[in-house]
């Protein structure tokens, strides 16, 4: 979509559908026979010395598998690249005034396809988390929609890392309650469906309110041809 221009809305659309639907078409071709989704060796949580044993917040932030430390890690990193790096000026600039760094003799494309590698890859850690720490197996249903929360998550955040990481928490921590709310007496009166809705319906809220305020960046999925002002 970036060195030819096209919608990366359309494109993006049909290439989540074709790799949904291929990746369907190969599982069935490896395991053709397998009727129960298959077991694979998860990461075990690794627990913090001290810190684990706090009350309440030890368990829930210092007894932790690898890839969830991993995943607080890449925040700082992205956000110092981002905003203390060259490159991450670079990159901001692509997404608000792409000619000013075609200007500085730099490529646009280049910047914005690195970028899209990159937060592709980010997001198959994404993945391998699911099927390697919080499920031990593979099943299509386990994403279950987490994957387009992810847009309103950016949009909540404005597009800043720090933030959009407090949404991604707010919103486990929804999941989380409706879990446990599911095995109380009032979980047992109300349909489980409407638990499963609560928190996509508090992220379209809060989507909503936030998204008055939202920093878009101004050249957010506009095509940019070399040589255009």
């Amino acid at each position: 979509t970036v060195p030819f221009g096209l919608s990366q809305h359309v494109v993006g659309l049909g290439i989540t559908l074709l790799a949904t639907s291929l990746t369907y078409y190969c599982y069935r071709l490896a395991l053709p026979e397998v009727t129960s989704p298959p077991k694979i060796e998860a990461f075990q949580p690794f627990e913090i010395p001290l810190l684990s044993d706090i009350p309440l917040i030890g368990p829930a932030l210092f007894s932790q598998t690898p890839l969830t430390y991993l995943a607080f890690v890449l925040v700082i990193v992205v956000t110092v690249v981002l905003y203390r790096t060259p490159l991450g000026l670079a990159l901001r600039a692509a997404g608000e005034n792409p000619a000013a760094v075609e200007a500085q003799g730099l490529s646009v494309t280049a910047i914005r396809m690195g970028a899209v590698m990159v937060g592709s890859g980010l997001m198959a850690v994404g993945g391998a988390f699911l099927t390697m720490s919080a499920f031990n197996s593979f099943f299509f249903e386990m994403v279950n929609g987490r994957g387009w929360i992810c847009i309103a998550l950016v949009v909540f955040g404005s597009w800043r890392p720090g933030k959009t990481l407090l949404g991604a928490v707010l919103f486990a921590a929804f999941d989380a309650l409706q879990i446990r709310v599911q095995q109380t007496s009032l979980g047992a009166d109300i349909p489980y469906q409407i638990f499963l809705m609560a928190p996509y319906i508090l992220s379209i809220l809060a989507l909503v309110i936030m998204s008055r305020r939202a920093q878009v960046p101004a050249a957010l999925m506009v095509p940019f041809n070399k040589g255009e002002r």
